[in-house]
C-alpha cells in the first residue's frame, strides 16, 4: 500500500519568473512556430499509401511515436513484465521537451524551449520496477478508469486557457505573471502529467490525485 502522502511517481515543477518580456510574450504564437515545427516533425505518424487488390489506393496512418511507445510498453509488461529501460528515458525525455514547450505557450517563461537542457520547467518521472510495482493486467484499463480525470481536466484546461488570456494581457501591462493564474496554470498541467504518467506511460499503478498541487 503507497502512503498519500509518498511524493507521486510523475512531478512538474517550474520556476516562477519576476520578470518576463512584454514583446516575446506579445509575439510568443509567432515565436514559437520553429520548435512546435520540429517537435511535430518528431513525432508526427508516418503515412503510407497502399495499393489494394482493386487498384484503389488507401492511405493509412502508423499512429505516431506517442502511440506506438504506449502500445509497445503495455504489451512488453502484459507479456513479458519488462520496461525497457532506454524506451522509459525516451519517453521521459521527450514529455520534459514537450513540457518547455507549453511551459513557453502558455507563458510561464520565457526560456526558448532547449532540445536538452532542463532551464525552468523541472519535470521528474520515477522508473519502476516493473515486478515490484506494477500489476500486468492493468495497463489494459488504465486508459477507461482514467476517464473522471479526462472530465475534469476537459473543463480545467478551459478554465487554463482563459487564465492564459488575462495573464498575456497582464504580462503586456506589468511584465509580470499574476502568482495566482501562474499556480493555476501550472497545477493544470501537474494534474496532466500525472494521468499521463499513470495512464500512457504507465509508470504507476497508483491513481493519480485529484489536486493541482
Amino acid at each position: 500500500m503507497v502512503s498519500q502522502d509518498e511524493p507521486f511517481a510523475a512531478r512538474l515543477e517550474i520556476d516562477y519568473p519576476e520578470q518576463l518580456d512584454r514583446l516575446t510574450t506579445a509575439l510568443r504564437l509567432i515565436w514559437i512556430i520553429p520548435i512546435a515545427i520540429v517537435y511535430s516533425l518528431l513525432t508526427a505518424s508516418g503515412n503510407e499509401t497502399v495499393v489494394a487488390e482493386t487498384g484503389e489506393r488507401v492511405q493509412s496512418s502508423g499512429g505516431g511515436i506517442i502511440a506506438g511507445l504506449f502500445l509497445a510498453t503495455m504489451l512488453m509488461i502484459v507479456f513479458r513484465m519488462r520496461f525497457p529501460r532506454w524506451w522509459f528515458d525516451f519517453a521521459r525525455e521527450l514529455r520534459r521537451f514537450s513540457a518547455r514547450i507549453g511551459a513557453y505557450l502558455v507563458l510561464v517563461t520565457d526560456q526558448y524551449p532547449s532540445t536538452v537542457d532542463e532551464q525552468s520547467v523541472h519535470l521528474e518521472i520515477d522508473y519502476p520496477d516493473v515486478e515490484r510495482d506494477l500489476n500486468r493486467w492493468l495497463p489494459l484499463v488504465k486508459w477507461l478508469l482514467a476517464l473522471p480525470h479526462y472530465i475534469v481536466l476537459f473543463f480545467l484546461g478551459i478554465a487554463a486557457f482563459f487564465a492564459v488570456v488575462i495573464a498575456w494581457f497582464a504580462i503586456l501591462f506589468t511584465g509580470r505573471y499574476p502568482r495566482s493564474l501562474f499556480d493555476f496554470v501550472v497545477g493544470v498541467g501537474r494534474w496532466g502529467l500525472r494521468v499521463d504518467a499513470y495512464a500512457f506511460l504507465l509508470v504507476t499503478d497508483r491513481y493519480p490525485p485529484f489536486t493541482l498541487k
